[in-house]
């Protein structure tokens, strides 16, 4: 225990930049004959080095899987690859973390993982207790594999536990606590509820668009649910499109992925009222951001043609006159003409308006009634209890 806290007090620190540093060295070796733009460009091009996720793996002296771990938990930042191409990692991210004085067992031991065996083992205490804690949600898994008989088993960081034998000592020894053991003879098991918190929570720490934070809320939902928050089909596609996925961690087998779809929705009545409510309002603040895109939000669609270029393709479409103009006054005499027939310019403005309102997702009034019962009536309870 103390050894760990002392590694971790040591590289606590050794995970800032230190740009300060290099932009000094880079002055101190530059020649006198050097241009100010060479420098910028060797510069440029020494942040922006970046390497394969294989060659990352084995200069920092970790596992693949320890790796990937490493990126789900913001240990290590990778970037995008060239045209949406697979993952990459900066030279200087590497040169970061070889930087730490406890490199490289000091980042190891932050992904070192174990089941419930080994993390009883860990902190001194039969494999019952321990699955009992964890089914109560005193420790959270942080991942999960199928076993060969496809059960899900869970997995914890050993340097959480760690954490957790030190905060929380009287519940590793003694008589479990009532209210524990009350929920626990009920049927509790908040395993997979907090892993999915912690999921969650990690993927909107990476990014501040806020279609995608609602999106992440919205992954905890099922169709049903989702619905009832997302009326409007199109912003329902439009999360869909802008959730971000987990970089690394992605299951490859087939029932591994129908597992992780399983575990990823809430079940719990007060956690799916929680998500409904988060996604309720980081709608609210996407909306005012920018509405969803519909189907003819191009900018070129919202404004109105030019009557030369409509001319030619109402005669082609509609070459009677009455379907052109349905008043009798204003048919034009000679029906095989096109160049006299000229549409009302606010029709193409009138078909496309209302889509656009709506998107936005307000009231006939144009503003978000507050107050509780308006959230209630949005998250959906109204219409359960009128049925």
């Amino acid at each position: 225990m103390t050894v760990k806290e002392a590694v971790r007090a040591r590289t606590g620190s050794a995970y800032e930049v230190r740009g300060g540093d290099e932009g000094r060295d880079e002055g101190e070796h530059t020649s006198p004959g050097t241009s100010t733009a060479t420098v910028a460009t060797t510069a440029t091009v020494a942040t922006t080095a970046t390497v394969a996720i294989g060659r990352a793996v084995q200069e920092l002296g970790l596992r693949r899987s320890e790796f990937e771990l490493a990126v789900h938990l913001g240990l290590i930042a990778v970037t995008a690859g060239p045209g949406g191409g697979r993952p990459r990692v900066h030279e200087r991210e590497i040169a970061r973390l070889r930087e730490d004085p406890g490199f490289p067992d000091g980042l190891a031991e932050r992904v070192r993982t174990v089941g419930t065996a080994e993390g009883a083992a860990l902190l001194g205490i039969a494999p019952a207790r321990f699955t009992r804690l964890a089914r109560a949600g005193c420790v959270s898994p942080v991942t999960f594999y199928l076993n060969r008989y496809r059960a899900v088993v869970w997995l914890y960081l050993a340097d959480e536990l760690a954490s957790f034998a030190v905060r929380e000592p009287e519940l590793l020894a003694g008589r479990t606590p009532l209210g524990m053991r009350t929920m626990l003879e009920a049927g509790s098991d908040r395993r997979a509820r907090n892993w999915r918190s912690q999921r969650i929570d990690r993927l909107l720490k990476r990014t501040a668009d806020p279609w995608a934070r609602a999106a992440v809320e919205a992954s905890a939902l099922d169709s049903a649910h989702l619905a009832e928050v997302v009326e409007d089909p199109y912003e329902r596609a439009y999360l869909a499109r802008v959730r971000p996925e987990p970089v690394f961690g992605r299951p490859g087998s087939v029932a591994a992925r129908e597992t992780m779809g399983e575990l990823m929705l809430a079940d719990d009545p007060d956690e799916i009222l929680w998500r409904r409510i988060n996604l309720t309002l980081g709608l609210d603040l996407a909306r005012e951001e920018r509405p969803a895109p519909h189907p003819g939000d191009d900018p070129g669609a919202r404004m109105t043609p030019a009557p030369a270029r409509m001319t030619p393709d109402l005669a082609r479409v509609t070459p009677a006159p009455a379907r052109v103009t349905p008043a009798p006054a204003r048919v034009t005499p000679d029906p095989g003409s096109t160049s006299r027939v000229a549409p009302p310019p606010a029709r193409p403005v009138a078909e496309t308006e209302p889509p656009l309102a709506s998107s936005a997702g307000e009231t006939s009034s144009g503003v978000l009634e507050p107050g509780g019962k308006r959230l209630l009536a949005r998250l959906g309870w109204r219409r359960r209890s009128d049925g």
